[in-house]
């Protein structure tokens, strides 16, 4: 009985994730665990520098995962909203651990925000694939 040694093949992205954290570490930690589900991964680090990406015609995003406390001109209710009006296209993940801000998100994430910091990667993961799958749904009907 032969034993494998080879890696398990990570299916090649086909989705980009902008993941907008101000916080390093958590950056770090949620962006290599996306990368190694297969997703390809923008980093920012506050909301102006998210917002001149996703205006920016060459750069392909389709979900973006923000913070809801975020630095910059936009906190992540506002950078949102902005999707939302601007590029309604992108699915959008709300991450934050105020009580509150569930009730303040629920119009702008069709479930609402279910994700809290310090992130749980793998909840992440299974959020965005969520997400997508509905989007799909949607597409089909």
């Amino acid at each position: 009985m032969e034993i494998s040694t080879r890696k398990p093949k990570i299916a090649l992205p086909t989705e980009t994730v902008l993941v907008v954290e101000s916080d390093v570490l958590l950056r770090i930690v949620i962006c290599e665990y996306l990368r190694h589900c297969g997703y390809r991964v923008i980093e920012a680090v506050n909301s102006d520098e998210a917002l001149t990406l996703l205006q920016e015609p060459t750069v392909v995003t389709d979900i973006v995962l923000t913070a809801i406390k975020l630095p910059g001109s936009l906190d992540g209710f506002a950078l949102g909203q902005w999707i939302r009006q601007n590029r309604p296209g992108i699915d959008l993940v709300l991450a934050g651990n105020a009580v509150r801000a569930a009730d303040a998100a629920a119009n702008l994430c069709e479930t609402g925000p279910t994700l809290s910091r310090p992130y749980d990667p793998q909840l992440v993961v299974d959020r965005i694939r969520r997400l997508r799958a509905m989007r799909s749904r949607r597409k089909s009907v």
